[in-house]
């Protein structure tokens, strides 16, 4: 392949033929080449100068995310967590640019192994290699560390929204009952109430449609009837009490509900759900190590 120097038409053959372009012409030998050349130091440039953009970058977060401690401390245990926020807050970008980072600096390193004569600052190219590689590790072992921990606040969060649901189911039938003396028959009944907040719209919008026939069942207890017992030393009363306060009451009934509701998985009547039982939040699984049945209600007759 031959390379006109007048055009840049790129031919195969000799120049000294012409270019097959615009016919340009050799006036004379080609010149040698110099018999000292000065060694490039582009590249090498280019490597450290990369390695030294990461740990930089690196260090700023660190340093942002130690002065945000309050108080601010310089122990270890200190420089490691702001360390972790660091890693972390660079995870989307540090990956991408390690990749490209460590790709590309570890092929130009190679290209320069291949010729070490014509490159100087093999050392700085290796430190600034090397400096990306560890800044990489970094940020990997500090991201990897706390994984598990993040895994339980995760967890942790998703139980504090599953109570923060089933309270404020209680919170709202409990409203209801004071307001009409009784449970709601179905949960869109809920509506009716004032929510300024908006928490109970949004803890009915959590649930779908035909979930609420089969995760409410409202029921009642009724304590046993007793006989009317006339009251002992009536004779000494006022003459004008009237039989009905001469006796007591036939029985008290007692309304309770029973609210089941989906965990993370967000399906219904899975190992994950929820029992919201006469305002008593707890986990499926202790709800069946506590009563055996976690759709089983405290009442036995259907209000």
């Amino acid at each position: 392949m031959t390379i006109c120097p007048c055009c840049g038409f790129k031919f195969n053959g000799f120049l000294s033929q012409g270019c097959a372009a615009c016919g340009a012409l050799p006036v004379g030998e080609p010149l040698p080449r110099p018999e000292h050349e000065l060694p490039s130091y582009g590249r090498s440039l280019l490597i450290a100068a990369m390695g030294l953009v990461m740990v930089l970058v690196f260090v700023a977060q660190t340093v942002i995310a130690l002065m945000k401690l309050t108080p601010v401390s310089f122990d270890f245990w200190s420089l490691v967590a702001a360390g972790q926020t660091a890693a972390w807050r660079l995870k989307w970008i540090a990956i991408p640019a390690t990749i490209v980072v460590l790709w590309g600096s570890r092929k130009i390193y190679r290209s320069m192994l291949r010729t070490p004569a014509r490159f100087c600052g093999l050392r700085y190219a290796r430190c600034g290699l090397m400096a990306s590689a560890l800044v990489s590790l970094l940020i990997a072992v500090l991201i990897g560390v706390t994984v598990p921990k993040r895994l339980s606040h995760r967890e942790d969060r998703i139980q504090a929204g599953n109570y923060a649901i089933g309270y404020t189911f209680d919170r709202a039938l409990s409203e209801y009952r004071a307001k009409y003396k009784k449970l709601p028959s179905d949960l869109n009944d809920l509506r009716v109430l004032p929510d300024r907040d908006g928490s109970i719209t949004a803890a009915l919008n959590s649930l779908k449609p035909e979930w609420f026939a089969i995760a409410y069942k409202p029921t009642a207890d009724l304590a046993a009837k007793q006989q009317p017992v006339t009251l002992r030393g009536a004779v000494v009363r006022n003459a004008v009490l009237s039989a009905e306060e001469e006796t007591l009451g036939e029985g008290l009934a007692f309304t309770n509900y029973t609210l089941r509701l989906p965990g993370a998985d967000n399906l219904m009547g899975t190992e994950d759900d929820w029992i919201v039982r006469d305002g008593l939040v707890t986990p499926v699984s202790q709800a069946v190590r506590r009563t055996g049945n976690p759709t089983a209600s405290t009442a036995s007759v259907n209000p």
